[in-house]
């Protein structure tokens, strides 16, 4: 085996470590029959929150099907949420990746983040074809006329209002393809799956309806009153259905206020790769937070959201959700503070959301979701 005989170009060429075919099979080059030629090298950048991450990785899906033996890298700051079986090469947001991507070169690179900092490393890095938005004089532009799109509903709330595209298929549109409802993609570690049997344990066959109570600090104004939740929780177990409350650790201090006032299990808070895990146990999920919102859908688990002050066009929710909004309607758009004397979020009831919750149920009577599939491959 020499120098010459390597094959940089294949999709399982580490360099400074072994690649898979050789440490698992003994496997060189210039013999290998597992030699995977990369033709297209893309970058996808996107930092954003978790939630946001998330609702982006349905372009894996379609990318591996536009570019046949595709190497992808992508750059986040929440790497922990992102398929490993189904990218190239995932880097955190740091120096190190940074200073790394400065010096490596691709045939595309999408930026689907408004940051100066994620638009300016789109200028900086070469590519052939670039997607979505860059820097220049000082201010963020579209690199394509359709991403133009994009940036003129987030810096304007009028044209938001009017936008009849979800999100999925204005990122798709940015990349200059069209959604064909490719799902999300991602997955839940087995390594945690043994740390429910102790809540199942105390379900004993009911079904659990997972309730994500808070909304973080960012877009308080979708807060449920606590005392609705409270009655939320008692009519489902009046039915028979085990509630689980859930949260991060902006949630924790209700939630611990909601289970003692309401009985409820509440199991604390977790690593976002273990509430993942934890989630993947509901069969329906109720929302008022995005974050969540993705988490479920993901896991393909029939979801119940909450919304007042967002465009609900931008959702797509594959027909395993339903939206409910006050029926007074909602004055402040992305707003985190209320205009009313009486916040809207009154006014989205109780019995609104146990039927809605009963709903799904119906429409989706199997365990459904990641966990039955992981359970019967």
């Amino acid at each position: 085996m020499q120098i010459s005989d390597l094959k940089f170009d294949c999709r399982h060429f580490r360099g400074e470590i072994p690649c898979a075919p050789n440490k698992l099979r003994d496997k060189v080059c210039s013999d290998c029959d597992e030699y995977e030629p990369v033709r297209t090298r893309i970058l996808i950048v996107k930092l954003g929150a978790a939630g946001d991450v998330i609702r982006t990785t349905p372009l894996l899906e379609r990318f591996r099907k536009e570019y046949p033996s595709a190497h992808i890298t992508w750059l986040t700051h929440t790497p922990e949420v992102l398929p490993k079986s189904r990218i190239d090469k995932i880097y955190k947001f740091d120096f190190k990746a940074l200073y790394a991507l400065a010096h490596l070169s691709f045939d595309v690179v999408v930026n689907l983040d408004k940051d100066v900092e994620a638009c300016a490393l789109l200028n900086d890095i070469p590519a052939a074809k670039k997607f979505g938005f860059g820097w220049k004089d000082g201010h963020i532009v579209p690199v394509n006329a359709l991403a133009e799109h994009k940036l003129l509903t987030g810096a304007f709330d009028n044209l938001s209002k009017l936008n009849r595209k979800n999100y999925l298929q204005e990122i798709f549109e940015i990349c200059g393809l069209e959604f064909q409802q490719e799902p999300y993609v991602l997955e839940v570690d087995p390594q945690f799956a043994s740390m429910w049997r102790g809540l199942h344990e105390l379900v004993r066959g009911r079904k659990i309806i997972g309730l994500n109570t808070g909304c973080g600090e960012r877009w308080l104004t979708r807060l449920w009153p606590e005392e609705y939740w409270i009655g939320l929780i008692r009519q489902l177990q009046a039915k028979g259905y085990f509630p689980l409350l859930l949260g991060g650790p902006a949630e924790d201090a209700q939630n611990l206020r909601l289970a003692q006032n309401a009985s409820a299990h509440y199991p604390g808070t977790f690593s976002l790769q273990q509430f993942i895990s934890l989630t993947s146990q509901c069969r329906v999920i109720v929302t008022p937070v995005t974050m969540m919102m993705h988490i479920a859908i993901g896991l393909r688990i029939p979801l119940v959201l909450f919304n007042n002050i967002f465009n609900p066009h931008e959702f797509e929710l594959y027909g395993n959700g339903v939206i409910l909004q006050p029926e007074s309607g909602c004055d402040c758009y992305f707003g985190n503070t209320c205009r009313r004397e009486r916040h809207c979020m009154n006014d989205l009831r109780v019995e609104t959301v146990l039927s809605a919750i009963e709903g799904m149920l119906r429409k989706s009577p199997r365990e459904g979701g990641i966990r039955e599939e992981l359970a019967t491959a």
